[in-house]
């Protein structure tokens, strides 16, 4: 069987009339989950999201250092939302949770790693099915972006947010890289290649972050940006 005629016969399995359909249904459960979302989201108040690995271990140094960001955030007047499962997520709700804090869980059910961790506040706990809805809950109602060391998901909300920044989807707001050690080289490769090397973004884009290392430096950041642009956070 030649490549062409395998090509036809799989596109032959294929029942599109169904599948199309199937598709334009979707569309009213993606609208419930947006609908469900702003409702709740709306009424949180100012929140700073927290990003990272779903498998880092608490007592670990990232996790310890999550718990003090998440508190040093609810001393200075922001809630902490998260993904709401474990790892990096439990230990901002956990830190937010302890020091009497607004904890928001954007939680979605994952084949792996993903539950719902103990920290959340249950009228703050959104479950989602798709990724784009969910993301789009976190930059939203987000007055702060904190990356923690983290996988494939972290990364894409980290670049996600800022695509939508340095293209002007969305206003400005803070966004913390916390690790030297992890994400300099991250850093490194995007200066020295992607920018200098190979022009695919603007010098001035690098700045569209800040990378920190201590909890201090994070909350600091956000309160300074906002304190800087003479701009309350938007709630």
């Amino acid at each position: 069987m030649t490549d062409e005629e395998k090509i036809k016969k799989a596109f032959e399995k294929k029942n599109w009339p169904e599948i199309k359909t199937s598709d334009s249904w979707a569309t009213f459960k993606i609208m419930a989950e947006f609908v469900s979302g702003f409702e709740k989201m709306s009424r949180i108040g100012p929140c700073v999201s927290i990003f990272g690995s779903a498998r880092t271990k608490p007592g670990s140094r990232y996790y310890t250092l999550t718990e003090e960001v998440a508190r040093k955030l609810v001393g200075a007047g922001f809630g902490v939302i998260t993904g709401g499962g474990p790892g990096i997520m439990e230990a901002g709700n956990k830190g937010a949770f302890e020091a009497g804090g607004k904890s928001v869980g954007l939680n979605i059910e994952l084949p792996f790693e993903q539950f719902q961790n103990k920290y959340l506040d249950h009228d703050k706990v959104i479950n989602f099915d798709y990724f784009f809805v969910r993301k789009v809950m976190f930059m939203k109602y987000a007055q702060g972006f904190i990356a923690m060391p983290g996988g494939f998901g972290t990364m894409d909300e980290l670049f996600e947010a800022l695509t939508l920044i340095q293209t002007h989807k969305v206003a400005r707001f803070p966004v913390v890289l916390v690790g030297s050690e992890y994400w300099g080289g991250l850093i490194k490769w995007m200066k020295e290649v992607v920018s200098e090397q190979e022009k695919n973004i603007n010098a001035k884009d690098l700045e569209l972050f800040k990378l920190v290392d201590t909890a201090d430096e994070a909350v600091n950041y956000i309160l300074d940006y906002y304190a800087e642009m003479s701009i309350s956070p938007n709630f």
